[in-house]
C-alpha cells in the first residue's frame, strides 16, 4: 500500500540533499527519514537516492520520480485546500522566489509578520536575480519585475515600478552629463547580465517617442545590488528601479540622468503557474504583499515602511 507521506519525505531529502536536514525540516529523526525512504524504495523496486555519510543525491530513477512526485503532491494539497477552504487557517509550505535586492529590502523584512498572522504556513524564500523555472523547481510563487510576455503563468500586479537612469555626482563631474539619449553611447553603462537578461538594450521614452539603445560598459554583474554599489562609487551610469535608489537620490549620493527620458516602467508582479487552483496559503501571501505595497508603494511616497499589520488573517 502506498503511503503518500513517504513521497513528501523523499522530496524534502532530495531538495535539501541531506537526511538529517530533511528530518529537521519535517520534525523527524534522521533514522525515521532513512527508514521511510527505504520503505518507499522497496515498494518501487528502485533506488531513489545515493547516500553518503554527509550528502544524498538523486539517482536517474530518483530524478524521474521527483518530477512526478512533486507535481502530484501539489495537486493533492490543492484538492485538500479547495475542500477545506473557509473552514480553517491556510497551512503548509509556500516556496517563493524574488529578485535578490527587492527580496532583501521589501519581502524578507515582512516575512515574520506574515508568519505571525499565519502560524501554520512555512514560508521558504529564495533570492536570486536569475529567472527560476517555477514548474521545474516546484516553486509556488515568483515575484517578478518585468514586462511579462509569457502566457503560461498567471500574474497579479502588486505595485507599479518606476525606473530611472542614475550616476554619482563625481562620475558626472568627470565625464559630463548626458543631454540626449545618444550621449549614453559614449558613457560607461553598468549592466545587469545573466542568462536571459535584456538589460544591454535600454528602452527609453521621451516627448519625441521611444528610443532603444544598445549600451555598453566595462563592468557588469548578475547582481543588481553590486551595480548600485559601483554606481555610488562613480564607476558609471546604471538603469535602476526607484525602490533601489530612491534613498540615494534623496541623500545626494546619486543623481538622475536624462530625467526627460525615463526607462520603460516594468511593474512588480506575483507570478504563479496556471492550470490549477491557487492554494489558500499562496493566495494569503499574495494578498499580504498587495496590501503591504498598495497602489502607491511606500518607497515611492517617501513614507517609512508600514509598521502596523497590513493584512488580517481570516
Amino acid at each position: 500500500m502506498v503511503d503518500i507521506s513517504d513521497w513528501g519525505v523523499f522530496a524534502r531529502a532530495a531538495e535539501l540533499g541531506s537526511l538529517s536536514a530533511a528530518g529537521r525540516d519535517l520534525r523527524l529523526s534522521a533514522a525515521v527519514v532513512s527508514n521511510r525512504l527505504a520503505k518507499l524504495e522497496k515498494h518501487l523496486g528502485v533506488r531513489l537516492l545515493n547516500r553518503t555519510t554527509r550528502r544524498v543525491s538523486m539517482t536517474e530513477e530518483g530524478e524521474i520520480f521527483y518530477g512526478h512526485c512533486t507535481r502530484i503532491l501539489k495537486e493533492i494539497e490543492t484538492v485538500e485546500a479547495a475542500v477545506t477552504a473557509g473552514r480553517e487557517q491556510p497551512r503548509g509550505a509556500v516556496t517563493v522566489t524574488a529578485p535578490a535586492g527587492f527580496g532583501r529590502r521589501h519581502v524578507a523584512p515582512f516575512v515574520p509578520r506574515f508568519t505571525a498572522l499565519y502560524p501554520d504556513i512555512q514560508l521558504r524564500l529564495h533570492l536570486t536575480d536569475r529567472l527560476t523555472d517555477l514548474v521545474e523547481s516546484g516553486t509556488d510563487l515568483a515575484i517578478r519585475i518585468a514586462d511579462l510576455k509569457s502566457f503560461s503563468f498567471i500574474a497579479r500586479k502588486l505595485a507599479p515600478n518606476r525606473r530611472v537612469l542614475v550616476a554619482s555626482p563625481a562620475y558626472l563631474a568627470a565625464r559630463g552629463e548626458p543631454l540626449a539619449p545618444d550621449d549614453l553611447l559614449g558613457h560607461n553603462c553598468l549592466l545587469l547580465r545573466f542568462p536571459g537578461s535584456q538589460q544591454y538594450q535600454w528602452n527609453l521614452k521621451g516627448s519625441d517617442g521611444p528610443r532603444s539603445l544598445s549600451v555598453s560598459g566595462n563592468m557588469d554583474s548578475d547582481n543588481g545590488e553590486v551595480l548600485t554599489d559601483w554606481c555610488r562609487d562613480g564607476a558609471g551610469i546604471a538603469l535602476k528601479s526607484y525602490w533601489e535608489v530612491g534613498e540615494d537620490i534623496a541623500a545626494g549620493l546619486l543623481k538622475t540622468v536624462l530625467p526627460g527620458w525615463p526607462p520603460a516602467a516594468h511593474a512588480i508582479y506575483a507570478v504563479y503557474p496556471g492550470g490549477r487552483l491557487l492554494p489558500p496559503r499562496v493566495r494569503a501571501f499574495i494578498d499580504f504583499l498587495a496590501q503591504l505595497y498598495k497602489p502607491e508603494p511606500y518607497w515611492e511616497s517617501g513614507a517609512p515602511p508600514p509598521v502596523e499589520q497590513p493584512a488580517e488573517a481570516p
